[in-house]
């Protein structure tokens, strides 16, 4: 039988498994949407295209396709408490890297770092999705993701704040200055601006080494997978392998585009500012906003799930708000369509929440390839903003938030009808 915290434990350890896994998903979004910034912070310091410079979310996100697999290797071996540790040390080696690309301003180092901290985030996240989804009643999973998504975003609403204070607190003039530079003077200046990221990252190297051995001494509970209740085990006589899930399969899908949506949502959201002629010190801002957005998704998720939606209405929900708000931002222009682009954060809040539980029911002792595979579908992220890049130099950046359409669409579909599917 696989193992369900709340009435395997008393209601104390119950609290505390939740609050630790509470304090990954806070590292886990820290981490992640510390690249909003990144990527105007790169494209000044290293001169890049829009194109390049989304190159920062694809390194970060194209690590979890390559290594969600392996993932599940390591957790089968480790089981998901050590499982969690490893991924926080791995995330640490990939931040004490931009120390290195940081005084040699290399832009392939930086992207070399971003991918050994995506695949510290793919075994963490590998772990503890799955966890926090079994750890109690699979009715109120979404609920429960729902607070993990609060910690997430409330991190990722304050991270790309505190990073833009210490490497981008004067961009507006720094960006005149290095007009009326010469050569030597404006290759001085850049690599100045290049090692303003060391000082941050030391920090968080030293967080993420802290936390995994917090993980490692901690009381979090072993969560048995490999075995299947009478029910499961009998609808799953028939199946030899994963891809015999269609409900996983299409969530993978679904998952894909989901990532993609939310990344380009509060990853394009400052240079589409910028593109504007906003000035940073108001732009660098406006991921703060997404990330605020989705946390009022998953305020209100906590709330009516399951008592007054279901998640499969809440996720139907989610992909019309999110058609919705993409042909608006097509169809405004100026800070009424950041709004929009800013609101996509409500539409996103409840998709991830909602897709995990709809894809992972029934999987029984596939859960961890299950996982595994869901959390490849986060190469979405590496993707389709890559995309949006290549729409924004060719068009401009209002335009390629065309590529938003169908990513709800996929996401409504797989609410209304594809996750009932249950064979081929």
């Amino acid at each position: 039988m696989v193992n369900s915290a709340p009435t395997t434990t008393n209601k104390s350890s119950y609290r505390l498994s939740i609050s630790i896994i509470g304090a990954l998903f806070f590292i886990f979004g820290f981490v992640t949407w510390l690249n909003g910034i990144l990527i105007p912070y790169l494209k000044i310091a290293c001169n890049l295209s829009d194109f390049q410079a989304l190159f920062v979310t694809f390194s970060f996100y194209i690590s979890y396709t390559i290594m969600a697999l392996p993932s599940s290797w390591v957790l089968k071996k480790t089981g998901f408490r050590n499982g969690m540790m490893v991924g926080l040390w791995v995330m640490a080696i990939g931040t004490l890297i931009f120390i290195p690309a940081a005084l040699t301003r290399t832009y392939g180092i930086f992207l070399t770092g971003l991918f050994i901290m995506g695949a510290g985030l793919a075994l963490l996240q590998t772990a503890s999705n799955p966890y926090i989804t079994i750890i109690g009643p699979v009715e109120s999973a979404a609920s429960r993701i729902s607070i993990m998504g609060i910690a997430n975003k409330l991190a990722g609403a304050i991270a790309p704040l505190i990073l833009a204070y210490f490497i981008l607190n004067d961009g507006d003039e720094f960006i005149r200055n290095l007009s009326t530079l010469d050569v030597q003077e404006r290759i001085a200046a850049l690599d100045g601006l290049a090692r303003r990221v060391i000082n941050p990252y030391i920090v968080m190297t030293v967080v993420l080494v802290l936390m995994g051995f917090m993980i490692r001494f901690s009381p979090l509970p072993e969560i048995e997978t490999e075995q299947e209740d009478e029910g499961t085990s009998i609808l799953n006589s028939n199946k030899t392998n994963i891809l015999q899930f269609p409900n996983l399969v299409l969530g993978v899908l679904t998952l894909f585009f989901y990532v993609g949506a939310e990344v380009i949502a509060g990853d394009t959201i400052i240079r589409y500012g910028l593109s504007l002629g906003i000035k940073m010190e108001v732009a660098k801002a406006f991921t703060t906003y997404t990330m605020l957005s989705m946390i009022l998704g998953y305020i209100l998720g906590i709330i009516l799930i399951p008592k007054y939606i279901t998640q499969e209405k809440a996720l139907q929900v989610s992909g019309l708000l999110g058609l919705a708000f993409s042909i608006l931002i097509l169809l405004t222009d100026g800070y009424v369509s950041i709004i929009f682009v800013a609101l996509l954060g409500l539409a996103n809040a409840l998709v991830w929440p909602a897709v995990w539980p709809l894809a992972l029911h029934g999987l029984g002792r596939y859960i961890k390839t299950g996982s595994a595979l869901l959390i490849m579908a986060i190469a979405g992220g590496a993707i389709l903003p890559l995309a949006w890049g290549k729409l924004s130099d060719m068009f401009d950046p209002n335009f390629a938030y065309i590529i938003l359409i169908p990513c709800y669409l996929i996401i409504w579909l797989y609410a209304l009808r594809l996750h009932k599917i249950k064979n081929w």
